[in-house]
């Protein structure tokens, strides 16, 4: 089918650190996006982000889709523990997170901008 892209989350993911859609995704590819990037993570119990991000140029949507999950601001923390709960933060606002249990959450972050791979 043309104009049209059929995947899995998991696998597609994998390919990509997580990420299914974004900037980063070849010219021409169907998932490739200035706009906005679509993420799939899968975090075993107690990953954290390895650094704090700083400086954000983007809006995010973080939903959780299993598990327990903690969102760190500077002014406070979120925990996500229901299937569905969400987070939503403005550009400019400086966030870590921490997986309290095997989490599995869907991020949504726009624009789409290079450059904010952690190592």
């Amino acid at each position: 089918m043309n104009g049209v892209y059929v995947g899995k989350a998991g696998p597609d993911a994998a390919a990509d650190r997580g990420w299914l859609l974004g900037h980063f995704k070849p010219p021409g590819e169907l998932r490739r996006s200035d706009e906005v990037e679509v993420k799939w993570g899968v975090h075993p119990k107690g990953e954290r982000r390895a650094e704090w991000t700083t400086g954000e140029r983007r809006t995010a949507l973080l939903v959780l889709v299993s598990g327990r999950f903690r969102m760190e601001f500077r002014d406070g923390d979120v925990v996500l523990s229901e299937q569905g709960d969400y987070v939503v933060w403005a550009r400019g606002v400086d966030h870590s997170w921490c997986a309290e249990e095997e989490s599995v959450v869907m991020t949504v972050r726009w624009p789409s901008i290079p450059g904010y791979a952690v190592p």
